[in-house]
């Protein structure tokens, strides 16, 4: 069996290898072969799924659970690397998808992070979320000071497209077309997209999107449109559309960004999303899942928090139109938390020592049915 194993392993670093796109930019470097990840994507792929774990659960469920992920947690925590391929079948890079990180000047593309991390997800059997495509964040100042008119911007984001989801053509299971394109108030937010290209970039987006990856699923993402009110209903209308017009998106993202004592008024209205965003024939992914809670935590802040996860899972698994469970991170130690709202923290799944936290249980136990 672990000569089996081994073999198995072999072959799949050699399709990671042979399955790389032969045409790239000029300046864009080629696909890296496997041999840094080598080390980190072994020791995992040998490793046998236990049949309680996340991973296990979910797939009886045809769900696909997953974590946002650092590639330098990967190289240099073999425990970080064991806990991601045993216990998800999803992967999203946190940063290293973003435009900033891969196009550092207008004429050159630095994919060796974002490779690195198909590479571990196809060495380990893992699905990949593209995050994101279109945002008006995380931009170099070539992009934001570069006075470009409509033309030139419009074919900077055809090219970056085109180029992204090129490189990555039949190898992600779905990229977040555009991020976050509604104000709160539930207009369209001001950014440098749609004061350069207009409101209808989002339509022109999607389309050279399915271009360039057309087996992947194309999907809008965005923060606090869980449950319903004029955010959520500004995303509902915005997808509508789009399906009117025929555009080619398949689904809404959730990103559930939550904190524990605000969670109990968005469940009860999650469902209810979830399913007029199905009516529309519309998958829906929970993106990144985070519940935070008042540090320092305690039992009873836990044990609150172990019953958003729960709740969050059954309403996913009672919906057949979602598909995807996606957690901000997996463990407390790389939570980006802490950062961004001083005095939370504790929000995911596993504690800063790698442990399975009462949330894990939890969310185990959904997935199980119990």
């Amino acid at each position: 069996m672990a000569n089996s194993r081994r073999r198995i392993a072999a072959f799949a670093l050699i399709l990671i290898t042979a399955c790389a796109p032969t045409a790239t930019p000029p300046t864009a470097a080629p696909i890296a072969t496997a041999t840094r990840a080598a080390t980190a994507t072994l020791r995992a792929i040998l490793a046998p799924t236990p049949a309680n774990s996340l991973r296990a659960l979910a797939s009886n469920r045809n769900l696909l659970i997953g974590a946002a992920v650092m590639p330098e947690y990967i190289r240099r925590e073999p425990i970080y690397a064991q806990t991601l391929a045993r216990e998800f079948s999803a992967l999203t890079a946190e940063n290293h998808f973003k435009f900033g990180p891969l196009r550092p000047t207008q004429t050159t593309f630095k994919f060796d992070e974002a490779d690195y991390l198909v590479e571990f997800a196809q060495s380990n059997g893992m699905r990949i979320r593209g995050h994101t495509l279109v945002w008006h964040n995380s931009l170099p100042d070539w992009l934001t000071k570069g006075n470009f008119s409509r033309d030139a911007l419009s074919k900077i984001l055809n090219e970056h497209i085109a180029t992204v989801a090129g490189r990555y053509r039949g190898r992600i299971y779905a990229w977040d077309v555009v991020n976050e394109a509604i104000a709160e108030d539930g207009s369209l937010r001001d950014t440098i997209w749609r004061r350069g290209l207009g409101n209808d970039y989002l339509d022109q987006v999607f389309r050279w999107t399915q271009e360039a990856d057309p087996n992947a699923k194309l999907i809008y993402n965005d923060f606090g449109g869980e449950g319903l009110g004029r955010k959520s209903d500004a995303i509902f209308n915005l997808v509508k559309g789009m399906k009117e017009r025929g555009i080619p998106i398949d689904g809404v993202g959730l990103q559930m960004h939550i904190r524990v004592d605000e969670a109990p008024a968005k469940l009860q209205e999650l469902d209810a999303n979830i399913k007029r965003l199905s009516a529309l024939n519309l998958d829906v992914h929970i993106t990144e899942l985070d519940v935070r809670v008042t540090l320092p935590a305690t039992d009873a802040s836990l044990a609150k928090q172990a019953q958003v996860y729960s709740q969050i899972a059954q309403t996913c698994i009672a919906n057949a139109n979602c598909k995807m469970f996606v957690m901000w991170g997996f463990t407390d130690k790389h939570s980006w938390i802490p950062q961004f709202f001083p005095g939370f923290g504790a929000g995911l799944v596993f504690d800063d020592a790698y442990q399975p936290k009462a949330a894990y249980i939890a969310l185990r136990d959904a997935l199980a049915g119990k």
